[in-house]
């Protein structure tokens, strides 16, 4: 297990292009198995994680060229996925198994998927239930943990309303509803990104939003659908990589980063709001539209930090960037306090847990509660450099190489390398703009 160790930096400068949105490559990658065609992929993510979804569509029957950061998937259409002959492998990815489970329901064949020891801890029930609902037939550990073994078949349309808002489940569910009969709708209790409706639309299938809900049409001929064809599509970058380098220059001052081509999806940029309404200096360049999504350019400067309570329908929209806002805490004049985010504690890692007891190995003061944690502002002291453990955890281990750079002394990342899963070149990046 590798360390990495931190050093404290006086300033982040420089220019930064954020790999392809990890979320974004996934489901182009899985809609491009689907289509009829060949359909070129630029800017893909360097993700471990998408790597794993390319090794499933391969396993599956898909044609899969990578050169560098261009991937080119030739599909087998719609009903041409064949059987596995072994075991599919998501490795840490709950994105994978999830969305994956959607199309492999809609299957006339069996499959069996795993993951590693942390994804076999995650929950699936969500996901299995309403699959369950279409009609597919799915075995999981205890009812709910990976593997999952998915008999699919015909399916039936659904109007299904999800008790949890995840993007994951209402992927899963209107991937299903692609070899479903009639109009499947998913309806969440709180806004999640919408880039799996984006990229259905972008690949020719017939999508519709109404506030809360979207719906689907199956691509059978009796709802007057086509087929999905092959697309030459460009990945934004990642916002969610980006914002461990938005952090690291809004904690030091006389910081000046320009970050490249990053995804501003709408409901991706609610981070960008948050930071800006905490005091950060965060400015969207050049902004365009492409393939439907929003991509711009972000300067970001020095600045003073307020801090902030962050709870009900924000969380949602914050999750993946909630453990960086925990550890920005003691960096702000008020501190931050998270609520209503029990989601965190089955992620890659108890992310709560991780996130206090790191914090106090810093020095910082923490609360934690069953459903987020409470971080005690600048009165508390500056943080101390220490041995973090992420517990396997991409974004704990990042989040604390970034709080490390306004410590005292030096800070120990270990079993770095787990950053790998959404982000490989961060530690290179996060060196190579920091100023001593």
């Amino acid at each position: 297990m590798g360390k990495e160790i931190i050093r404290p930096a006086k300033t982040i400068a420089g220019g930064l292009e954020p790999p392809g949105d990890k979320s974004i490559s996934h489901r182009y990658a899985m809609l491009a198995a689907l289509a009829n065609g060949t359909s070129e992929l630029r800017h893909f993510s360097s993700a471990a994680d998408c790597e794993s979804t390319l090794d499933c569509l391969r396993a599956l029957g898909a044609e899969v060229k990578r050169d560098k950061e261009t991937v080119r998937i030739t599909g087998r259409g719609a009903r041409g996925l064949k059987s596995s002959w072994r075991m599919l492998d998501a490795g840490n990815s709950g994105t994978t198994m999830r969305l994956l489970a959607g199309i492999l329901a809609g299957q006339k064949f069996s499959s069996k998927i795993t993951g590693d020891v942390s994804l076999r801890q995650r929950p699936m029930k969500r996901v299995v239930e309403p699959l369950r609902q279409m009609g597919a037939e799915i075995h999981a550990r205890d009812d709910n943990f990976p593997p999952l073994e998915i008999r699919g078949g015909a399916l039936r349309a659904v109007d299904y309303t999800t008790p949890v808002a995840s993007a994951q489940v209402k992927s899963a569910v209107l991937l299903a509803g692609l070899f479903a009969d009639g109009v499947t709708s998913i309806t969440e209790p709180a806004r999640t990104r919408d880039h799996t409706e984006l990229a259905l639309e972008g690949f020719g299938a017939r999508v519709e939003r109404n506030g809360r809900t979207a719906s689907v049409y199956g691509m059978g001929a009796e709802n007057g659908a086509v087929e999905l064809s092959a697309q030459s599509l460009d990945v934004p970058g990642d916002l969610s990589a980006a914002v461990f380098f938005i952090a690291a220059a809004s904690l030091l001052p006389e910081s000046n980063l320009l970050i490249h081509n990053v995804g501003l999806n709408p409901t991706r940029t609610a981070i960008l709001d948050v930071m800006s309404g905490m005091g950060a200096s965060i400015s969207i360049v050049s902004p365009r539209l492409a393939q439907g999504e929003v991509v711009g350019d972000l300067v970001v400067r020095g600045a003073q930090l307020k801090g902030g309570k962050f709870a009900g329908e924000m969380i949602p929209l914050l999750i993946d960037e909630l453990p960086m806002l925990a550890a920005l805490g003691p960096y702000t004049e008020e501190g931050i306090e998270i609520r209503d985010a029990k989601e965190l504690r089955v992620k890659e890692s108890d992310r709560v847990a991780a996130l206090a007891e790191n914090l106090r190995r810093m020095g910082a003061k923490v609360e934690e509660r069953p459903d987020g944690l409470r971080v005690e502002g600048r009165p508390a002291g500056r943080l101390r450099g220490a041995e973090i453990d992420p517990r396997g955890d991409h974004r704990i281990a990042m989040a604390f190489a970034v709080a490390g750079l306004g410590a005292e002394g030096e800070t120990k990342i270990r079993g770095a390398e787990c950053a790998g899963v959404s982000y490989p070149e961060f530690f290179k990046e996060l060196e190579r703009l920091a100023e001593r």
